[in-house]
């Protein structure tokens, strides 16, 4: 077991020791190592401006740079990887420029005037760049979708990002970078557990699943870490200290998704990125969705399996695939058993979790879904929780509606299906009638709540309309035009004009 953490900064090997376990990076950068471009907006991952690149080996063993917002990133969490930051990005070499092409498109397009957003932004083209896509032009929006500015506007910095060109071969400064970055990467690994603490709260980073298993079986009050995009939060905004924390991200085989029988198996440590490609193939809207819950950055750090053992009943990710009949796999040190993924979230906060189990994988059919849909519902499009999250999914045979699962997110203390709406769409004709059926019978089957971000009555409302709209979709059903406010009409009811 090791008690100092080993990683690559600005592509110097960097060694720290003695250090609380829920330091994060942006702290550690800005205080410790004077590294002050990376900047503190909103110290919960949302505006980008402390962004910074880490460098990971994939699967494969191929380098991938990942934007990652440092404020919620904690120091234990980079062991093996490299960080490059805003001081790290010059060109380096005769003849190179003086600045980097990420930084230069910003100076040519003026993208920039108090320039506290901007460290980030560069950051985020610069993964793209290295990563040798993200700046195709229907993709920009989203490459920069977690990093915001006040004062500019996006249209220049979208310019910007539009003419940084992405070559295939890289110029001889970059490869050079590269090269470095990728031997002292290798220098710096091995698979030792490894201890970051001061004696008060610490941070485990186990590299095997035996290790990790009796590591939390001998802390079971200690907090399972995988991406940090909210426990991260935990520390920053709740001002909690966490005196353990067990890390998934560096435990041999976690990262891995592979096929399973009829299932894909997510390990702990997937992420949402690398999650998206497999859980979406042929299910479009599941990729839509998670691409709106969170931002590259958030998508790069974040994991399927955290995202689940959180519970949150506002969570995107668990009504879809609860209403895709996903399982849950729970391991501890000598036990393993599955459940259906709808019964794994009993109550507000509380899962079907013994002491000492930890959530080992979701597995995911891997069947074609051509009836899956999900509809969000936030009040911002991009990055927003949800105040309503509809997923649907529908057998149909000959015309009839042969089986039904519907998970609702917002409605309820957990992820729930709707029972009673699923009973009136089983044995129905594939018509709209049966939907409107079914948004009535969703009264029986929540009692929503309200709060900051919508009433009990407009969830009603809401989650009515959305069943009425994946019947309009699967029936090929033209939507009408409406009249009335939201009051004068009741759940699933819908007013054509004249």
């Amino acid at each position: 077991m090791r008690e100092t953490i080993t990683f690559v900064l600005n592509n110097r090997i960097e060694q720290v020791s003695n250090l609380p376990g829920d330091t994060t990076l942006l702290n550690w950068l800005r205080q410790r190592r004077r590294l002050t471009g990376s900047k503190e907006g909103c110290g919960e991952g949302d505006c980008g401006a402390c962004t910074v690149v880490v460098a990971r080996r994939e699967a494969g063993g191929e380098m991938r740079w990942h934007p990652v917002n440092a404020c919620i990133q904690f120091m234990g969490m980079l062991e093996g990887a490299s960080v490059t930051t805003i001081e790290g990005i010059a060109p380096q070499g005769d003849g190179a420029p003086d600045l980097h092409p990420c930084q230069q498109v910003m100076v040519d397009h003026h993208g920039s005037q108090c320039g506290f957003c901007t460290p980030g932004f560069v950051m985020s083209l610069f993964a793209a760049w290295c990563n040798g896509d993200g700046l195709a032009a229907d993709e920009i929006d989203t490459t920069l979708a977690g990093n915001l500015c006040r004062c500019t506007g996006y249209r220049p910095i979208v310019e910007a990002a539009a003419a940084l060109t992405v070559r295939a071969i890289p110029p001889a400064y970059e490869t050079s970078r590269r090269r470095r970055e990728a031997e002292l990467m290798d220098k710096i690994a091995h698979d030792e557990t490894v201890v970051l603490g001061d004696g008060r709260r610490r941070f485990i980073a186990p590299a095997q699943k035996e290790a990790f298993a009796q590591a939390y079986a001998g802390s079971p009050g200690a907090t399972i870490v995988a991406g940090a995009t909210d426990v991260g939060l935990w520390v920053t905004k709740q001002n909690r200290h966490l005196p353990d924390m067990i890390w998934t991200g560096r435990v041999a085989g976690f990262d891995k998704v592979a096929k399973s029988g009829v299932h894909w198996r997510v390990g702990p440590a997937v992420t949402h990125a690398a999650a998206m490609t497999a859980l979406a193939e042929g299910r479009p809207d599941l990729a839509e969705v998670m691409r709106r819950f969170g931002s590259v950055q958030v998508r790069a750090s974040g994991t399927v399996c955290g995202n689940i053992a959180n519970g949150s009943p506002i969570g995107d990710l668990p009504p879809m695939l609860i209403a895709l009949a996903a399982e849950v796999e729970l391991s501890g040190v000598a036990s393993n058993r599955q459940m259906p993924l709808q019964d794994f979230f009993i109550d507000y906060g509380k899962q079907d979790r013994q002491e000492g189990e930890f959530v080992s994988a979701i597995l995911v059919p891997r069947a074609p879904a051509p009836q899956f849909r999900a509809y969000k519902i936030s009040k911002r499009f991009d990055q927003d929780i949800s105040a309503v999250m509809g997923a649907f999914n529908l057998s149909v045979s000959n015309g009839r509606i042969t089986d039904a699962r519907i998970a609702f997110g917002g409605m309820a203390a957990t992820p729930k299906r709707a029972a009673m709406a699923e009973a009136a769409l089983i044995g129905s004709q594939l018509e709209l009638a049966s939907f409107t059926a079914a948004a009535a019978a969703l009264a029986e089957d929540f009692t929503p709540i309200t709060d900051m971000r919508a009433s009990a009555d407009y969830r009603r409302q809401v989650a009515a309309n959305l069943m009425l709209k994946y019947g309009m979709d699967l029936t090929g059903t033209p939507v009408p035009r409406l009249t009335g406010s939201g009051g004068d009409l009741a759940p699933g009811q819908l007013r054509e004009t004249v």
